[in-house]
């Protein structure tokens, strides 16, 4: 890739520009970003899930010169800006590494509150960050569920090129069993996505197909149920999670077999500072992003220049949890409930396989926790019945939760919806989390 071309050329003339990506292929993606970076002042990475409606907004933020895109017969593309398709690959005389003049910004979205996405400005050296550059051992094949155009899929693949490993990469067109069999076919020894893709891959029987060596979490709260499952179907493996949020990089990993992190992480992490205020955890390190972009952006680090992540965590027996995001909050009679607490709980069940936990109006209260689980075994052909079930949640709740974080129902579904970014998807906006993205 470094060596060659996807832009038919035209890559040098692109140099000191702004440019939009937004291809459908990851790999397209991947390699016009290798050729841009050094050459290019800014590349913004647009994700295909993210609708060509907000391209507009997009551009006007990053004042963007020019579009890398397959789409170029889609109406939503803007005119007045040159629009370049993607060619297959060539060897080229001109490779962008040969004529670096840049610190190129790459520009990560995530979800916005308002609809619109935020635009996170980051360097090489701010993604790179937290990787071991030592070359690969031999037989290391990387591969994640994740697109690699969100800050944890291109965690894997910055990881994976920089230290001379394969990638396999994922497809959202694909399904869990057929991208599990497809790495079990390219052997390949180490593995990252979401608890949410993980808890799929478990549902599925084509997680033997893989024999990962090393299991890696992150993006959301990875609870003890689910780390005891990975370990379980994967006794060989390494299983971590990693702490990590597109605007302050990433902050850490855990691989002691447990949730939540050890509080000596908070003063002896290398080069990150953290702290928290009013029982958000706050992050300072070369690692984070240096600001938002756009119109009325906000403020990405505070005098100080921390990072609020914007994750309520609690001391327990010198170790914390993550108790939720602050912004995901459940108000219950004008007490605190956050989901992922509550869902750590109902997911530790046996017969659990994942839960969504959601408010409910209730003219009383203001609000009702209710919680919507997927079991092992739907049918309910082995073991409990499902009324007997519920009330063994209920139980398991009552004895673990105060009273107003226990559900006030619990509805058995066949599935729960997942976003393309591999995070469930919250009801309402204000449960949105970036980590990770």
């Amino acid at each position: 890739m470094i060596a060659g071309t996807v832009l038919g050329g035209y890559g040098l003339a692109l140099r000191g520009q702004s440019v939009v990506i937004a291809t459908s292929s990851q790999l397209d993606a991947v390699a016009a970003s290798i050729e841009l970076d050094g050459a290019a002042r800014r590349i913004v990475l647009y994700p295909p899930d993210l609708s060509l409606e907000h391209l507009g907004y997009v551009i006007d933020a990053a004042g963007a010169e020019a579009i890398v895109s397959d789409r170029v017969a889609d109406p939503c593309l803007p005119g007045g800006i040159p629009c370049i398709a993607p060619s297959p690959w060539t060897k080229h005389a001109s490779a962008s590494v040969e004529n670096a003049s840049w610190e190129t910004e790459w520009v990560l979205l995530t979800s916005g509150t308002t609809g619109r996405p935020k635009l996170v400005v980051h360097t090489l050296a701010s993604l790179t960050g937290a990787i071991d550059l030592s070359p690969a051992l031999p037989g290391v094949v990387w591969s994640t569920f994740y697109d690699i155009r969100r800050y944890g899929g291109l965690q894997i693949f910055l990881r994976a090129a920089l230290t001379g490993a394969s990638l396999v990469l994922s497809s959202a067109e694909e399904a869990t069993a057929d991208f599990l069999a497809r790495c079990g076919l390219h052997a390949v020894s180490h593995i990252s996505g979401t608890p949410s893709h993980w808890r799929r891959a478990l549902m599925s029987s084509a997680v033997h197909r893989v024999a990962p060596h090393y299991v890696r979490l992150s993006g959301e709260i990875a609870d003890q149920g689910l780390l005891n499952q990975l370990r379980s179907v994967y006794p060989q493996a390494l299983v971590a999670h990693a702490f990590a949020t597109t605007e302050a990089g990433v902050v850490f990993v855990v691989d002691d077999g447990l949730m939540g992190f050890p509080a000596e992480f908070l003063n002896s992490t290398p080069q990150v500072d953290m702290k928290i205020v009013h029982r958000s955890l706050r992050v300072r390190s070369s690692r984070t992003a240096r600001c938002y972009l756009g119109p009325q952006a906000p403020t990405l680090r505070d005098a100080e220049g921390y990072v609020d992540t914007g994750d309520i965590v609690e001391l327990r027996n010198d170790r914390y949890l993550f108790a939720g995001r602050g912004d995901g909050m459940i108000n219950v009679g004008g007490m605190k409930v956050f989901p992922e607490e509550v869902e750590a709980v109902i997911n530790g069940h046996p017969r659990v396989q994942i839960s969504l936990v959601r408010t409910k109006k209730n003219p009383i209260t203001g609000a009702l926790v209710v919680a919507d689980v997927v079991l092992h075994h739907p049918d309910g052909t082995e073991g409990m019945q499902h009324a007997e079930l519920h009330l063994d949640i209920l139980r398991l709740c009552r004895e673990t939760l105060a009273s107003h974080k226990v559900p006030a129902a619990i509805n058995f579904v066949p599935s729960l919806a997942v976003a393309e970014t591999g995070k469930l998807l919250r009801r309402h906006a204000s449960c949105c989390s970036h980590r990770g993205q």
